[in-house]
């Protein structure tokens, strides 16, 4: 049976499927522009306006992943990544979220710096803006654990926002819940689609690895 992603419908039902195929997938993965500006992915091209998807692993540089150093420190990189595991695959539990997908939104927004502060101020590990971090009652949001817990009780809140679907639920963290609902769908801006793509390309590599 053919499946086909839709880049704004992908729904609890289908996410998986969808998912592992959209992340497992190479050369049977495309894009499509539908000609009324909506983007979907399938493994059954439609027409012309279809093109061959592989996730990128190099990626636009973007104001909210540059950093700065928090506090006079020198180096940019703190605890080595698998320093997090436990603690990831612990908080993954308890919200019901897949710890590769979590470590794969780690190393996407801070590359696993538990000091880094984005252009726009984003902060910690899971890069949480300040009014966000208030709202989810993180004190310290550079403390990796209270940072993870916070960041992923959020992806949480997001997933249930939008039914399950992971690529909406993605953009909306990196671009803010309120635009995904406006636009309908992932928004068209480079540093958005960037950022999922980037995530899930990390996805598909810690469920591969076991990482």
């Amino acid at each position: 049976m053919k499946r086909r992603c839709s880049w704004t419908t992908l729904v609890v039902a289908g996410s998986l499927v969808c998912l592992f195929a959209a992340v497992e997938g190479r050369a049977d993965m495309f894009v499509c522009d539908d000609g009324r500006g909506r983007t979907h992915f399938t493994n059954t091209p439609t027409g012309q306006n279809c093109k061959p998807f592989t996730p990128r692993q190099k990626y636009i540089e973007s104001p909210r992943n540059t950093f700065r150093v928090y506090r006079g420190d020198t180096a940019f990189s703190s605890a080595a990544p698998s320093s997090y595991d436990q603690y990831i695959k612990q908080v993954g539990r308890m919200y019901n979220i897949d710890p590769h997908l979590i470590k794969a939104v780690i190393r996407t927004e801070s590359g696993f710096n538990h000091r880094a502060i984005s252009r726009k101020g984003a902060q910690g590990l899971m890069q949480l803006m300040p009014g966000t971090a208030e709202d989810l009652r993180v004190d310290n949001p550079f403390n990796p654990g209270e940072n993870i817990d916070g960041g992923v009780r959020y992806l949480r809140s997001l997933l249930d926002t939008f039914d399950g679907n992971l690529i909406l639920s993605l953009a909306a963290y990196n671009a803010g819940p309120g635009l995904v609902k406006r636009t309908g769908g992932v928004p068209r801006i480079p540093e958005t689609i960037d950022y999922v793509r980037k995530v899930l390309f990390n996805y598909r590599m810690y469920k591969a690895t076991g990482g």
